[in-house]
Protein backbone atom coordinates (compact mmCIF):
# COMPACT_ATOMS: atom_id res chain seq x y z
CA UNK A 1 0.00 0.00 0.00
CA UNK A 2 2.83 2.41 0.84
CA UNK A 3 4.46 1.60 -2.48
CA UNK A 4 1.24 2.49 -4.29
CA UNK A 5 1.00 5.78 -2.36
CA UNK A 6 4.57 6.68 -3.20
CA UNK A 7 4.02 5.77 -6.85
CA UNK A 8 0.95 8.02 -6.99
CA UNK A 9 2.87 10.88 -5.38
CA UNK A 10 5.70 10.54 -7.87
CA UNK A 11 3.22 10.35 -10.75
CA UNK A 12 1.53 13.55 -9.59
CA UNK A 13 4.88 15.29 -9.29
CA UNK A 14 5.96 13.99 -12.71
CA UNK A 15 2.70 15.27 -14.22
CA UNK A 16 3.31 18.66 -12.69
CA UNK A 17 6.83 18.74 -14.09
CA UNK A 18 5.49 18.07 -17.59
CA UNK A 19 3.36 21.21 -17.48
CA UNK A 20 5.71 23.36 -15.41
CA UNK A 21 8.69 22.43 -13.28
CA UNK A 22 7.94 22.74 -9.58
CA UNK A 23 10.89 24.13 -7.67
CA UNK A 24 11.00 23.36 -4.01
CA UNK A 25 12.57 25.03 -1.05
CA UNK A 26 13.90 23.20 1.98
CA UNK A 27 12.28 24.13 5.26
CA UNK A 28 14.09 24.54 8.56
CA UNK A 29 11.58 22.13 10.05
CA UNK A 30 7.90 21.29 10.04
CA UNK A 31 4.70 21.46 12.03
CA UNK A 32 3.34 17.99 12.68
CA UNK A 33 -0.08 17.14 14.05
CA UNK A 34 -0.39 14.20 16.43
CA UNK A 35 -3.55 12.38 17.44
CA UNK A 36 -3.99 9.93 20.30
CA UNK A 37 -7.01 7.94 19.13
CA UNK A 38 -7.69 6.62 22.65
CA UNK A 39 -7.89 9.97 24.42
CA UNK A 40 -8.79 12.14 21.42
CA UNK A 41 -5.91 14.49 22.27
CA UNK A 42 -4.61 16.48 19.29
CA UNK A 43 -1.28 18.31 19.58
CA UNK A 44 0.57 20.37 16.97
CA UNK A 45 4.35 20.10 17.33
CA UNK A 46 7.09 22.19 15.72
CA UNK A 47 10.15 20.11 14.86
CA UNK A 48 13.48 21.11 13.40
CA UNK A 49 14.90 19.08 10.53
CA UNK A 50 16.95 16.23 12.01
CA UNK A 51 15.08 16.31 15.32
CA UNK A 52 13.51 13.26 16.97
CA UNK A 53 10.61 13.46 19.39
CA UNK A 54 9.01 10.87 21.63
CA UNK A 55 5.28 10.44 21.19
CA UNK A 56 4.04 7.72 23.51
CA UNK A 57 6.16 4.69 22.62
CA UNK A 58 6.91 6.15 19.18
CA UNK A 59 10.08 7.93 18.13
CA UNK A 60 9.28 10.38 15.31
CA UNK A 61 12.20 11.78 13.30
CA UNK A 62 11.81 14.60 10.80
CA UNK A 63 14.57 14.29 8.21
CA UNK A 64 13.48 17.01 5.79
CA UNK A 65 10.57 19.25 4.81
CA UNK A 66 10.10 20.65 1.30
CA UNK A 67 7.59 23.17 -0.06
CA UNK A 68 6.90 24.95 -3.37
CA UNK A 69 9.48 27.76 -3.45
CA UNK A 70 7.02 30.18 -5.05
CA UNK A 71 4.44 29.45 -2.32
CA UNK A 72 6.00 28.66 1.09
CA UNK A 73 2.54 28.46 2.65
CA UNK A 74 1.52 25.91 0.02
CA UNK A 75 1.79 22.15 0.16
CA UNK A 76 4.43 20.56 2.37
CA UNK A 77 6.29 17.31 1.85
CA UNK A 78 7.86 15.86 4.99
CA UNK A 79 10.37 13.01 5.08
CA UNK A 80 9.61 11.15 8.32
CA UNK A 81 10.65 8.01 10.11
CA UNK A 82 8.53 6.55 12.92
CA UNK A 83 9.86 3.75 15.12
CA UNK A 84 8.08 1.86 17.90
CA UNK A 85 10.73 1.99 20.65
CA UNK A 86 9.14 -0.89 22.60
CA UNK A 87 9.44 -3.35 19.74
CA UNK A 88 12.37 -1.64 17.98
CA UNK A 89 10.32 -1.76 14.80
CA UNK A 90 10.11 0.80 12.03
CA UNK A 91 6.44 1.63 11.45
CA UNK A 92 6.84 4.29 8.79
CA UNK A 93 9.60 5.70 6.63
CA UNK A 94 8.92 7.99 3.71
CA UNK A 95 7.41 11.21 2.46
CA UNK A 96 4.12 12.50 3.84
CA UNK A 97 2.21 15.07 1.80
CA UNK A 98 0.32 17.70 3.79
CA UNK A 99 -2.49 18.07 1.25
CA UNK A 100 -3.00 14.30 1.04
CA UNK A 101 -2.21 12.78 4.45
CA UNK A 102 -3.88 9.47 3.61
CA UNK A 103 -1.75 9.01 0.49
CA UNK A 104 1.24 7.73 2.46
CA UNK A 105 0.24 7.52 6.11
CA UNK A 106 1.45 6.06 9.38
CA UNK A 107 -0.64 2.98 10.15
CA UNK A 108 -0.90 2.55 13.91
CA UNK A 109 -3.84 1.39 16.01
CA UNK A 110 -3.51 4.19 18.57
CA UNK A 111 -1.46 7.09 17.16
CA UNK A 112 -1.62 9.25 14.05
CA UNK A 113 1.08 11.67 12.93
CA UNK A 114 0.96 13.84 9.83
CA UNK A 115 2.62 16.90 8.30
CA UNK A 116 0.79 20.23 8.31
CA UNK A 117 3.38 22.64 6.90
CA UNK A 118 7.06 23.44 6.64
CA UNK A 119 8.81 25.97 8.83
CA UNK A 120 10.69 28.59 6.83
CA UNK A 121 12.84 31.51 7.90
CA UNK A 122 9.71 33.70 7.75
CA UNK A 123 7.96 31.84 10.60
Amino acid sequence: MRTLGLALTLALLAGASDAQAVRTGVGLGAVLRTLDKSSGEVIDVEMAAGQTMAYGPLQVTLHECRYPSNNPAGDAFGLLQVVDARQVQELFAGWMVASSPALNALEHRRYDVWVLRCLTGDD
